[in-house]
């Protein structure tokens, strides 16, 4: 049962295949909600953004970009601390699938400071937004494929990109094995959620990622419980409109 964590696991979430969704995704998403409240998984990409936030001055004003956003949920913690600082914030939830877009949508039905769109990240306008985040997308995207993700993400923002995502460890598979089946008999999510961790991160991942693009902006640090936050500073080269 336990997977060798030596090395990223490669293979296909259910919540990859487009193909399939419904009502049993919108489930799974709700679920997913739930998870990220138990594993604290908003403080990283907030950690991520205050940190590019003080370091382009502390601006008055921000805009996002939450690519592959699922419900966006992560986001409610950033909204509270931008209301805290008196920063006038807009956030902008992306993701593929109606599903996840629906349930974002409900969430932040009274929010104005969100909207939501439906796309992916590979597709994102140039430079449109301050920060590009990324909540627990990474892990989607096999190492050959991360180099592309990740400069599509720099590509649409102005001062850089946020990633939060898991670490591969033993104790965090347990936890999320043990989680996911004690709350749910949702199949994207006990499929799911450990293959997550499976397909997580260690600091070495990291090192190959920043070697493959060349980038010494990337800057990572392991955050609790059992994740990593990855603040990339928008190179020089993107600034020049590198392609």
């Amino acid at each position: 049962m336990f997977p060798k964590l030596y090395r990223r696991a490669s293979g296909a979430e259910l919540m990859d295949d487009f193909t399939s969704g419904g009502e049993e995704l919108r489930e799974a998403l709700r679920v997913l909600r739930r998870l990220n409240r138990l594993f604290a998984a908003s403080a990283p990409t907030l950690y991520g953004i205050k940190q590019l936030w003080r370091e382009a001055g502390k601006p008055k004003q921000l805009s996002i970009t939450d690519v592959g956003a699922g419900s966006g949920d992560v986001n409610r913690r950033v909204l509270q601390w931008a209301s805290r600082q008196g920063v006038t914030l807009m956030i902008t939830l992306v993701d593929m699938t109606e599903e996840a877009c629906a349930e974002a949508r409900q969430l932040y039905l009274d929010e104005p400071r969100v909207q939501v769109i439906r796309g992916n990240l590979f597709a994102l306008p140039e430079a449109r937004t301050d920060i590009v985040t990324g909540t627990q997308i990474l892990h989607h995207f096999s190492e050959e494929e991360l180099p592309h993700a990740v400069a599509s993400m720099l590509r649409g923002a102005r001062l850089g990109v946020v990633v939060n995502d898991i670490h591969r460890h033993w104790i965090a598979w347990t936890a999320v094995w043990l989680a996911t089946r004690a709350i749910s008999s949702n199949r994207y999510i006990l499929n799911d959620g450990p293959l997550s961790v499976a397909k997580g991160f260690r600091s070495q991942d990291w090192k190959r990622l920043k070697q493959a693009m060349g980038i010494n902006q990337i800057m990572y640090s392991w955050r609790p419980l059992f994740r990593y936050a990855v603040v990339i500073g928008k190179p020089d080269s993107y600034l020049s409109g590198r392609s």
